[in-house]
């Protein structure tokens, strides 16, 4: 047998070749992880840069029980909307049915005296009801979601109004409000099941079934129905999962506060959905996820408070989120069209 020697040039080909193939996969794997962990490290390098600024009041543990434990209500909603952004669809009666929740469990438990555990219970209903209300005429009628949560918003703030007589309403019962606002570590209470409800949502849209299904009815409901899912259940599930939820984010803030703001819901809407969008450019990106949320909201937050620290009142956070918003629903999109692209 006769040995063939391979060409001296061929083997420097081959080898640069490799050489590069390596370097195009580490470079590869240099952008994923920029890609799913970016936030996270904004998150980060937004903490380090306000320590620096202001290395006497940032950095310390009374920060940190702010940032974390006084913006609960944001998390809880913007992990209840993240629910319908999920399957496709657009609530924007959330941020109305915070307020509604909130001013509603007031005025039962304060001004009508009804027992903490009644008032708690019937807001919850209410906030279902109106989930179904939204889910019947979105997904069984077939009027755009986007046009019906408009519209119910806009009918929540003014029954918030009228149930409040336009005003701030106070005489929680002091367990309840006592209850909500009782502290483990430094930490409230509100913080650590906002925490868990993050886990849970994490789990059902990564880890189950039902979650794979509602990512599937997201990317395209027309072929999910011909494979069989019961598209319009998943996606008025997701619907009723975010009122149910914005009402209970509305329990806690009436909770903390003590008393309930009838004008305070319109706050949460945009916060929620600038974090939920920016959470889906995370971890798992162009996918609405828990974690990313959880992310997304804290480094809004973590901005915010020390631009306020700066001395910068009122305009930060409209401007904080606005922005945010339009960069991340860009982001998404051009995930989206990276991954189509890909496939």
């Amino acid at each position: 047998m006769s040995n063939i020697k391979e060409p001296a040039d061929l083997k420097v080909s081959s080898s640069a070749s490799r050489r590069q193939s390596s370097k195009g996969q580490s470079v590869a794997q240099l952008t994923g992880r920029l890609e799913r962990y970016g936030v996270l490290f904004a998150w980060i390098a937004v903490a380090i840069l306000f320590s620096l600024l202001l290395p006497e009041t940032f950095p310390t543990p009374s920060t940190i029980r702010l940032i974390f434990g006084t913006q609960t209500v944001i998390l809880f909603a913007t992990i209840g909307l993240m629910f319908s952004l999920a399957v496709g669809e657009f609530d924007l009666s959330m941020g109305s049915m915070v307020g509604f929740g909130g001013s509603m469990l007031v005025v039962l438990n304060g001004s009508h005296h009804w027992p903490a555990w009644a008032a708690v219970g019937l807001t919850l209903v209410v906030s279902f009801l109106f989930g179904c209300i939204n889910a019947f005429l979105a997904v069984y009628i077939g009027v755009q979601s986007i046009i019906i949560t408009l519209g119910t918003g806009t009918l929540l703030a003014g029954l918030t109004l009228a149930i409040t007589g336009s005003q701030v309403v106070t005489g929680m019962s002091t367990s309840l409000v006592d209850a909500i606002s009782k502290q483990f570590l430094g930490l409230p209470l509100p913080f650590y099941l906002a925490l868990l409800l993050t886990i849970v949502a994490w789990f059902i849209l990564q880890q189950t079934p039902l979650g794979r299904r509602m990512i599937f009815v997201q990317e395209n409901r027309e072929v999910a129905r011909l494979a069989g899912l019961k598209v319009k259940r998943i996606r008025a599930g997701g619907l009723i999962a975010t009122s149910t939820i914005a009402g209970f984010a509305g329990i806690i803030l009436a909770g903390t506060n003590g008393a309930a703001n009838p004008q305070s819901g319109s706050y949460f809407l945009l916060p929620a959905f600038a974090a939920a969008f920016l959470g889906s450019t995370a971890i798992i990106p162009g996918r609405f996820n828990a974690i990313g949320t959880f992310v997304a909201v804290y480094f809004l937050v973590t901005g915010i408070t020390g631009l306020q620290y700066l001395g910068y009142a009122g305009w930060p956070e409209q401007v904080f989120y606005g922005g945010s918003l339009v960069i991340a629903v860009s982001i998404s999109h051009l995930v989206g069209r990276h991954q189509i692209k890909g496939n």
